[in-house]
């Protein structure tokens, strides 16, 4: 199998680099900090707090469930989504330790 060059990086990085990703798009964050005021929610809900459309909010709950930084669970024909603690956790961790370092290079 071809090696990309994203194989040429620790994980720490490919991971920081995915969460940087995912927190790139105003939406995302939006819908980050409605879960986070509401503990959970059912994407119609988020829908109704956003300006975009339904299909839209899906395409960037999957990019923030894929990183790790949302759980959503089926309850009947909706998903409810959550913040998921661990992913949260880690991503404030690599973004943390990421800015730490850089911030002692030029001080």
């Amino acid at each position: 199998m071809a090696q990309t060059k994203a194989d040429l990086f620790q994980e720490d990085e490919i991971m920081c680099a995915s969460y940087a990703k995912a927190l790139s798009h105003p939406a995302r964050v939006a819908i980050l900090k409605v879960l986070a005021q509401r503990k959970s929610c059912v994407c119609g809900d988020i829908v109704e707090e956003l300006p975009l459309a339904q299909a839209t909010v899906s395409q960037h709950l999957k990019e923030l469930k894929e990183v790790g930084l949302i759980q959503g669970t089926i309850d009947g024909p909706s998903v409810c989504y959550c913040i998921n603690p661990e992913g949260l956790q880690r991503a404030q961790k690599l973004l943390s330790g990421l800015f730490t370092a850089a911030a002692k290079c030029c001080g």
